[in-house]
């Protein structure tokens, strides 16, 4: 009888440690909050409910988010009840500004040592480096899972969408830091990097012997557009510039483009459509297909090797 016991406690604990294994990682730009977007029927309001039962729908367990202000990251952190955030503001080092925020389950990590740098020649205070315009931020944690105690470092960044050489400096920047952390732990990085796979600072990265693009090598790919919309529905890009890079100690079981939209309501929308082709009790109303966000989120599933 105990032998029977004793399997069965032996064949729960390997089960546990096998589904610990995995992770789903995520990167979303959420497109910072502006009057002009709510006035063409995208405002924050009506989009960030969408995105917050979006992640969690998904199962996302970490993710870096980009353009979020700080009462943004607030309302997303209430809609998402088990999530919390770790990141700053660009332009104070505070709350002003955008944040590259990190997102996770706080069931099933903790956050050991945290930190940002900016993306400059000067690090460690909000300035623009190089030839961007913007200031530019990247905000990292070194993260454990609470079951299992695997540790890895966790980097989120939106690169200068118009500096060349800023974009180029950064991804050499970030291959630094990560080889220069006093811990020697694998590492994920995701971002808005504004650039898509065929650009310089994309090859830096993904040529660089440390970090891997996860589309690159998924076993399975669900990308149906690259990772830009700009609102709109009916368009159609190959450009992924939104990225999720990895050290060699992961292996990508599953990577998606997710291209969700929900449905607004339009003048016309009272009017009800009905033919012969489906059940009378159906009816269809005109709605407006929208966008969460003007970039659609990245996913990963990992295993940890």
């Amino acid at each position: 009888m105990k032998k029977i016991i004793y399997s069965f406690v032996f064949i729960f604990c390997a089960l546990l440690t096998l589904q610990a294994q995995t992770m789903i990682v995520g990167s979303y730009n959420l497109r910072y909050a502006n009057n002009g977007d709510s006035t063409k029927g995208d405002g924050w309001g009506q989009r960030y409910p969408y995105i917050a039962q979006l992640v969690q729908f998904h199962g996302f367990e970490i993710f870096g988010t980009q353009e979020g202000l700080y009462p943004q990251l607030q309302d997303l952190k209430q809609a998402m009840p088990g999530y919390d955030y770790i990141g700053i503001g660009r332009e104070d080092g505070k709350q002003a500004g955008e944040h590259s925020a990190i997102f996770y389950r706080t069931d099933k990590f903790e956050v050991l040592e945290h930190g940002n740098f900016w993306l400059s020649e000067i690090t460690d205070c909000p300035n623009k480096g190089w030839d961007a315009v913007l200031p530019r931020i990247c905000t990292w944690g070194e993260f454990r899972d609470k079951q299992t105690g695997f540790t890895f470092l966790f980097f989120n960044l939106h690169m200068d969408h118009v500096g060349v050489q800023a974009r180029a400096e950064s991804a050499k920047l970030i291959l630094k830091k990560i080889k220069e952390f006093p811990k020697k732990l694998p590492a994920i990085l995701t971002g808005d990097f504004n650039v898509d796979q065929n650009s310089e600072s994309y090859k830096l990265l993904d040529g660089s012997g440390v970090m891997r693009d996860s589309y690159e090598i998924a076993d399975f790919r669900y990308a149906p557009n690259g990772t830009f919309n700009g609102f709109h529905t009916d368009r159609k890009t190959e450009s992924r510039i939104d990225h999720i890079f990895l050290t060699k100690e992961f292996d990508v079981k599953k990577y998606g483009v997710l291209t969700d939209t929900y449905r607004s309501e339009v003048a016309e929308s009272s009017q009800k459509e009905q033919n012969g082709n489906f059940p009378k009790e159906v009816s269809l109303s005109k709605y407006k297909a929208r966008t969460p966000s003007d970039h659609f989120p990245v996913m990963v599933v990992l295993s940890i090797l």
